[in-house]
Formats: structure tokens, C-alpha cells, sequence
């Protein structure tokens, strides 16, 4: 992918979508909670670490880097962590979330439900 409008626009959409910073995401990943949620390439009981898990870890990295030096397969993540991110949020439960699976597996791609959105000036 060229650094050009749709590289603009992903990067936008992700950091939107990723509301954690990487020392608090990083932090969350080494709680209980964080390993007890998602789905587990080798099923449940297959152990190992989790598909979001793991992400969360990638998107600390993908955080971390100059956007310069963001390639085409970041990007590829990048838009993965979005539509998650989208689709999760779609599925909101009834009541408080604040200890719920729904929050914590949207915690380990970088999204907090419970922050206040970031406010963006659009002209």
C-alpha cells in the first residue's frame, strides 16, 4: 500500500479505534483477566495464547513504530484491528460492562469501551 489517502485514512481509523496507550495496553495484557478471555487457535482448552492476546501485543508494536515506517502487512493489521473494534462494539451488552468478557476481549485489541471518545476537529 502507498502512503497515500487510504494509508491516511486506515491510520486515522486505527488510532480512533485503539483508545489504549501502549504502556496501558501492555499492562492489561499481563493481567488475569486479559488471559482468560478469547478464542484460542487450539480451541479453549487448547491453551496457548489467545487471537486477541496475541494482537494486543502486535498492536503495541504497531503503536510504538513512525508511520513512515509502517508497512503494507501493518496496514492489513490495521484494518483487522478496526473492523474488530466496529463489529465488537455492535454487540454491546445490556447494564454495566465494566467487568465483563465483552470489555476485556475488546481491552486486548486496544480499546477500552469505558474511555470517553476522543474529540476530533472535522472540518
Amino acid at each position: 500500500m502507498s502512503k497515500n489517502d487510504d494509508g491516511r485514512d486506515t491510520y486515522r481509523e486505527f488510532t480512533d479505534a485503539v483508545n489504549m496507550k501502549p504502556r496501558e495496553l501492555s499492562t492489561w495484557l499481563e493481567s488475569d483477566e486479559s488471559k482468560r478471555v478469547g478464542w484460542h487457535k487450539g480451541g479453549q482448552s487448547g491453551g496457548g495464547e489467545s487471537v486477541g492476546h496475541e494482537m494486543g501485543r502486535r498492536i503495541i508494536d504497531l503503536l510504538r513504530r513512525k508511520r513512515a515506517d509502517l508497512s503494507d502487512g501493518d496496514y492489513k493489521h490495521m484494518r483487522k484491528v478496526i473492523g474488530y473494534v466496529h463489529r465488537h462494539m455492535a454487540q454491546r451488552p445490556t447494564g454495566d460492562v465494566r467487568d465483563t468478557k465483552w470489555r476485556w476481549s475488546l481491552m486486548n485489541w486496544g480499546h477500552d469501551p469505558l474511555k470517553a471518545a476522543p474529540r476530533r476537529d472535522r472540518a
